[in-house]
């Protein structure tokens, strides 16, 4: 079973599932039924596809309830923010799903338990399995408690390239730009390492599994050190 842990994984999430082949289902990849040829079981796939629909339900009620003077195209902006494969994927790896989805040993070695797309879809997965074997409360009390909290830095990451070239050109200076100054590991498993400069002043670096992901992460660092300057003054 690899590194799969029922009891680990349900003390992750805080929920303790009653039929325990969801959990099972909503942390096995397709290259693990496909490598093992159990046709007795399903990947997450279809959990998944369950998850994000709730997931979107869930997330607009709350916005829709506690962001009461925001107007509809504001409130769907800020509910892609919180949506977005960064966010989830984080979610995931605090939550260590990562470290416990069964994989094919092939995606295992090329960093399947660290991809944001896979992680990102666990999330989701986990949200649907949750879901099907409680209800609705449930799963609302998991998104509620990993997802919808600390908004306003999850909305910033979201826009961090644009809201810093706004920040920057309010301040009066104008140009950013972005150097790559690392670029490692192998194809299927990338890493990129971007630094961002206001006017040839560097201000933060970033790291991602690519060039649009390391400069959003450098930009994002940037927006919180800036943040955090100006409340000290």
């Amino acid at each position: 079973m690899l590194n799969y842990n029922e009891k680990a994984i349900e003390q992750n999430i805080q929920y303790e599932f009653n039929n325990k082949a969801l959990i099972k289902q909503a942390m096995s990849h397709s290259s693990f039924i496909n490598e093992m040829k159990r046709t007795d079981m399903e990947s997450y796939e279809r959990l998944e596809f369950l998850g994000d629909a709730v997931l979107e339900l869930i997330t607009s009620e709350f916005l829709f309830e506690n962001y009461k003077d925001l107007p509809e195209g504001q409130l769907t902006k800020l509910r892609a923010s919180i949506v977005c494969e960064f966010t989830l994927s984080s979610v995931a790896e605090m939550l260590h799903l990562g470290e416990y989805v069964l994989l094919s040993k092939g995606e295992d070695l090329t960093g399947g338990r660290n991809r944001s797309s896979i992680l990102c879809d666990l999330f989701e997965a986990v949200l649907g399995a949750i879901y099907l074997d409680g209800g609705m409360a449930p799963a609302k009390k998991y998104v509620h408690t990993f997802l919808l909290t600390d908004i306003e830095n999850k909305s910033l990451f979201y826009d961090a390239k644009t809201t810093l070239q706004e920040m920057v050109q309010k301040n009066g200076k104008g140009v950013v730009t972005y150097e790559l100054i690392e670029e490692s590991g192998p194809d299927h498993n990338k890493k990129f390492v971007t630094e961002v400069l206001v006017d040839g002043v560097s201000l933060a670096k970033g790291e991602g599994s690519s060039k649009k992901n390391a400069q959003q992460m450098a930009a994002y660092k940037a927006l919180l050190e800036m943040r955090d300057y100006n409340s000290l003054k």
